[in-house]
């Protein structure tokens, strides 16, 4: 039995996905396990020939869904969550399996980089009103370095030493089986975004760290997951549901009220165009009505 299963989601990922799992196909202590979410470009059949096991969904049920049914196809003690935009060597991989392998461990997560070696900023704090507020009002503009203006951890010190942030970008991320099973995988209420988070936030419920380890490295493209102002209506369903789940009903009014205005603020003065305006105000439909419009299967 494989050590890991490598779990790769993809949905229209012909470009990258082969690049993303032929590496780790070579060895037999990782399984490669592609979820196909009903694509329409041959992905599936773009790694066909390759020694790896495709789950095939006959619908797009969004990410967490694909994740779900691929850890649950495997049987290694360890799954890595792969985008099928992104790069890991297996040294890699096995260096969060150590990192996992603590009891104490729930998650681990490596450090994050562009193709050209920029680091991606992959570490974040769970939400909170002062930032969303913030970002509303354009202030993590005028105070880039103030932690209280932003959610997501931008210090270089941070990515420079082992680290517990409260959550890690889903992007690459390796989970014990034992935890996806006491928590019955992932939300698939999240359609895209935010699962992620969600997933941090209930593992460490349950008693399990999350870490962060520099010393193993992922390559993410990123930005192919489709147009960004189709993407900001979901980011908003998506950190509604969350809001939903984890804050009490005050909170939720108040994260609705801060998702509003900084749809109505970018839809005056954020770049992008009319399309990018048109997002914008997707988005505040989702903040003003009394069930997520998109983005949610829930």
């Amino acid at each position: 039995m494989a050590l890991a299963d490598v779990v790769v989601v993809s949905y229209n990922s012909r470009d990258h996905l082969r690049s993303a799992v032929e590496p780790l196909t070579t060895g037999p202590d990782l399984r490669v396990i592609v979820v196909d979410n009903d694509s329409t470009d041959g992905s599936a059949e773009s790694v066909s020939d390759l020694p790896l096991t495709i789950v095939r969904s006959l619908t797009n049920g969004g990410f967490a869904h694909g994740c779900n049914l691929g850890w649950r196809a495997g049987q290694a003690p360890f799954v890595l969550f792969l985008n099928p935009d992104a790069a890991i060597d297996r040294e890699a991989v096995l260096r969060l399996m150590r990192v996992v392998d603590d009891p104490a461990v729930g998650a681990a997560a490596p450090k994050i980089v562009r193709p050209d070696g920029e680091l991606h900023y992959s570490q974040r704090r769970f939400p909170r009103f002062r930032s969303l507020y913030a970002q509303a009002l354009f202030l993590h503009r005028l105070f880039p370095r103030a932690d209280w203006s932003d959610e997501v951890i931008r210090t270089q010190e941070a990515y420079a030493a082992p680290g517990s942030p409260d959550w890690v970008s889903g992007a690459c991320v390796m989970v014990k089986r034992s935890s996806l099973e006491q928590l019955d995988g992932l939300d698939e209420g999240f359609f895209m975004y935010w699962e992620d988070t969600d997933l941090c936030r209930r593992l460490r419920t349950l008693g399990f760290g999350v870490r962060y380890e520099p010393d193993a490295v992922a390559v993410h493209i990123g930005g192919a997951s489709g147009a960004r102002s189709e993407l900001v209506p979901v980011l908003a369903a998506s950190r509604i549901r969350y809001s939903r789940k984890h804050r009490s009903r005050l909170g939720v009014a108040t994260e609705r009220a801060g998702i509003a205005l900084g749809a109505l603020t970018h839809m005056v003065v954020a770049s992008g165009g009319l399309e990018m305006r048109a997002g914008h105000a997707r988005a505040l439909r989702q903040a003003v009505a009394r069930q997520p419009i998109v983005g949610t299967r829930a």
